[in-house]
């Protein structure tokens, strides 16, 4: 039997000792100079893009224990982006990294089934079953109990995982997420008491005590993530929010618990851009990208293991 979601996660981390992963959100404009040609055609845009991706995920493979493919910038690209987004879950896998793809779908009934076997479910075909699904995926944990279970139990029957979006780190999340009833209590909090509950379920809990049911508690809230870890004590957080966001290694220690475990941390921009930085001029776009990484890497570790 395959493992539980969470205690794969936990030993990747454990064996790199660095709880944070490398978002790979790639922008064409922004591509190293050497890889990009001046107005190409957009089929020529996805050529690019892989060979930017490969070299991310060679640089920092050495590093982190995941990375988090955000499925929307390769969606924008039709067919040939979403090719390519199944090529990188498949490569990185190869280099033995996680991979938790950022598609944050959700819906209800049938409609969220079929959102789960797309993202959760490894297609058999003659010679096996396809590489290119996630080890985790996140999902919208606002449609309620109907619209996560499918997730759930696609998530359990294939060994992986989900993280449910509770307290994201965008600057407007409050306009929603801070709603309160008349006991004063907030959406964000009946999330994750929902979360929790229903990640308590039979054959979620991994033997590290943690379940394949996460969380996304953004980094920018740290106040709110110290709550929310006592609400959600057997939930791996999700957090982005890392530097171009503004949230500090500190506030990111605000997610785990006291020994360390219990989150892994994003950054996505400040890593695989991070050759556009003054002190990278005369550096390989891709020594900046490991070195980026593993900076990243030592300062997640430092706050977290004070």
């Amino acid at each position: 039997m395959d493992r539980n979601f969470a205690d794969e996660l936990l030993d990747a981390i454990a064996e790199k000792g660095s709880p944070v992963c490398v978002g790979l959100d790639p922008v064409f404009e922004k591509l190293p100079e050497t890889l990009r040609r001046d107005t190409p055609e957009e089929v020529e845009q996805v050529e690019m893009l892989e060979e930017f991706c490969e070299g991310v995920l060679e640089a920092v493979a050495p590093f982190v224990p995941a990375v988090k493919i955000q499925s929307a910038y390769f969606e924008r690209y039709g067919p040939a982006g979403v090719g390519l987004y199944n090529r990188m879950i498949a490569r990185a896998i190869d280099m033995d990294l996680l991979v938790i793809g950022d598609v944050k779908r959700n819906d209800i009934g049938p409609t969220a089934q079929a959102y789960a076997q797309g993202h959760l479910r490894a297609l058999q075909t003659s010679i096996g079953p396809t590489p290119d699904v996630a080890n985790a995926i996140t999902v919208n944990g606002y449609f309620g109990a109907d619209g996560l279970t499918p997730f759930i139990d696609m998530a359990a029957a294939e060994s992986r995982g989900v993280f449910v979006l509770v307290r994201t780190s965008n600057p407007s999340a409050g306009q929603v997420q801070d709603f309160a009833d008349a006991n004063g209590s907030k959406l964000y909090e009946h999330v994750a008491r929902l979360v929790a509950r229903i990640g308590d379920g039979e054959g979620l809990i991994g033997e590290s005590g943690y379940s394949c049911v996460g969380a996304v508690v953004g980094a920018t809230w740290p106040d709110q993530a110290r709550q929310l870890r006592e609400i959600m004590p057997r939930q791996i957080f999700l957090v982005p929010g890392f530097g171009a966001q503004g949230a500090t290694a500190d506030d990111c220690a605000a997610s785990f618990k006291a020994d360390g475990t219990g989150a892994i941390v994003n950054s996505s921009r400040g890593v695989i851009f991070a050759f556009w930085q003054e002190r990278f001029a005369s550096v390989d776009w891709k020594q900046a990208v490991a070195v980026a990484a593993e900076e990243f890497a030592a300062q997640i570790r430092k706050a977290v293991f004070k």
